[in-house]
């Protein structure tokens, strides 16, 4: 197959999971390098498929990559598998990092243009990641596909938790997909089209679109929205709906009559390409500010959700009802599940209940008890929470070694640290030696489990345990010695104002030397937020537990104004918790 006049050379990529990755380059070719333009490909092709964009496009002065997403085309895997579509978007993130230090090119100056599936994982990534790449056009993306057979969806979810994995083959023939003779017949000629997908991916795919398209008002990024209008592949009212509540401050939607799924090789594409040059110019022509969203707790799409969920409802309304019976279950249970009991007792958000679901051993009244316990503990919030625990380990273990790497003593400070346990697991986990470790904590049951903690594990000469407030300024700069780690998990997430949480962060970068590392946590989604709200009590003298999300991108600039660079992130598969590592900026 010709694939362009541009000459490309061919590359690998090693993935967050050690897979390496088949991808295309074509250098520019000519002029100076303005940036990059990523291309990623529709479900079931590879990127020698959007391979002609790179000449149609007609920007001789930008670099070009295509992938072959994992599983497709030249990149090795069962055909139309990932272990996940949270692992697949973690791979674009892993991409763009590669462009950045492989080929010397910023996220900065990179777009990313995607079509179909390849929209989806794209959405997906800006959302869970907030990116800082220059914008990106989105063609057709799959936010729900045209399953003819009733009930399709149902039936998916049902053979797959009693099959496990198997294959589900494409019914979409080439000439469904554009009007373009010669795209149609390279499509049937393909060798490396796979027309299985595994049905986790399948599956995967409709939860990561639902919740991106619920929450587009958290993508900020520029973004070009392309809507074939004949598409017999997916349903057109998502990508509308997405569209209006995207956050960006720059947006544009333009819809293709007569288009089919194929949108960027349909055989009138020439007008949308120059729609998508038009577009990509601009955004390197004008770059955009980044949306402020440092009063997100004041206005904004989170705002309303959680002054929403703190409104009581009308006891006898259907909901008020159906709240009112959730929480007399739950009282009812608390009789007999051991974690219940410490949810009512001390806060379902308290230090004591998180430990108890580190553990995860259930516990209660014989048989019927420890069921209910392992249901409650088997909840999606609390399955997120270990995996948190797990990625809070792991960039733990990570800042730790570029401390060591550098030379520098390593000196811990987690400024809410509940029992503790994750530091104490994460230092356990980590040979390099750690000169000394302070946990601090409000609560003085907190300090005193804390403390005993410390004792079980013999760390009573390295580790101490202080009772002192997260958001004291002064208290946090004091310090000393100063810290070069720095730690604050689960506990910014608790508290809707952002005033607080600016100034705990500054009292952290006044305590953090130059060049430490800070890991922190964020919530930008929760699928149980209502049920949290309205049935679950808080740490708060009992108070509900009602909770305002903060998007990734408000997370991260809230952290960027107190003076710390993002340098990685980790997100659990249902996209629920992030855990970050940030580096103090160095004085110029």
């Amino acid at each position: 197959m010709s694939l362009t006049q541009r000459p490309f050379n061919t590359h690998e990529f090693c993935t967050h999971d050690g897979v390496p990755l088949f991808y295309r380059h074509w250098p520019i070719s000519s002029g100076k390098s303005r940036g990059a333009v990523l291309l990623f490909h529709r479900g079931h092709e590879h990127g020698a498929r959007m391979a002609h964009l790179v000449d149609e496009l007609n920007l001789p002065d930008f670099d070009f990559f295509a992938w072959d997403a994992r599983g497709h085309g030249e990149s090795p895997g069962a055909r139309g598998h990932s272990p996940s579509f949270a692992h697949s978007v973690r791979d674009v993130q892993t991409f763009v990092e590669h462009i950045s230090t492989r080929h010397s090119i910023p996220e900065q100056e990179q777009y990313v243009i995607a079509q179909s599936v390849g929209a989806v994982l794209v959405s997906t990534w800006a959302h869970d990641y907030a990116p800082k790449v220059r914008g990106m056009t989105l063609a057709s993306p799959a936010f729900k596909v045209k399953l003819y057979v009733p009930f399709a969806r149902a039936g998916l979810q049902l053979l797959h938790s009693w099959r496990g994995l198997f294959f589900v083959n494409s019914y979409v023939k080439a000439r469904f997909l554009t009007h373009d003779p010669g795209r149609i017949a390279s499509y049937d000629s393909d060798p490396l089209i796979t027309r299985p997908i595994a049905v986790n991916i399948l599956l995967d795919l409709y939860a990561a679109a639902d919740r991106v398209v619920a929450d587009a008002s958290a993508i900020t990024l520029p973004t070009q929205l392309l809507i074939s209008g004949a598409d017999w592949v997916v349903h057109h009212k998502p990508q509308h709906l997405f569209f209006e509540r995207l956050g960006s401050a720059v947006k544009e939607k333009v819809e293709l009559p007569g288009f089919y799924h194929d949108t960027l090789g349909e055989r009138d594409r020439a007008q949308a390409l120059a729609q998508v040059r038009d577009f990509v110019l601009r955004c390197f022509d004008q770059p955009v500010p980044a949306v402020d969203l440092r009063m997100a707790d004041q206005q904004g799409a989170t705002a309303e959700e959680a002054r929403r969920l703190a409104q009581p409802l009308p006891l006898l309304s259907p909901k008020g009802l159906y709240w009112s019976a959730t929480r007399a279950g739950l009282r009812l249970g608390s009789l007999l599940s051991d974690g219940l009991r410490l949810g009512r007792d001390t806060g379902f958000d308290s230090g004591s209940t998180l430990d108890y679901v580190y553990r995860n051993q259930p516990a209660g009244v014989p048989l019927v008890g420890k069921l209910i316990d392992r249901n409650y503990l088997n909840s999606i919030g609390w399955r997120g929470i270990r995996q948190r625990k797990l990625h809070l380990e792991e960039l733990l273990c990570q800042a730790i070694q570029h401390l060591a790497d550098a030379g520098t003593p390593v000196r811990i400070m987690d400024i809410a640290a509940g029992h503790g346990r994750y530091i104490l697991d994460a230092v356990a986990s980590s040979p390099i030696t750690i000169e000394s470790i302070l946990l601090r904590d409000y609560s003085d049951i907190n300090v005193r489990d804390g403390r005993k903690l410390i004792a079980a594990r013999g760390l009573e000469g390295r580790a101490e345990f202080a009772q002192a407030d997260a958001f004291e300024r002064s208290s946090l700069a004091a310090v000393t010695p100063r810290p070069t780690l720095a730690v604050v998990s689960g506990l910014y997430e608790l508290f809707a104002d952002n005033t607080m949480v600016r100034n705990s962060l500054a009292g952290i970068a006044d305590a953090v030397e130059p060049g430490g590392y800070l890991v922190y946590t964020g919530q930008p989604w929760h699928p149980q937020l209502e049920l949290i709200a309205r049935a679950l009590t808080s740490h708060r003298q009992g108070q509900a537990w009602v909770m305002r999300r903060r998007t990734q991108a408000e997370m991260d600039q809230l952290v960027a104004e107190a003076g710390f660079e993002k340098l990685t992130q980790r997100i659990d598969g249902w996209g629920i918790f992030t855990v970050s590592l940030a580096r103090r900026k160095v004085a110029q």
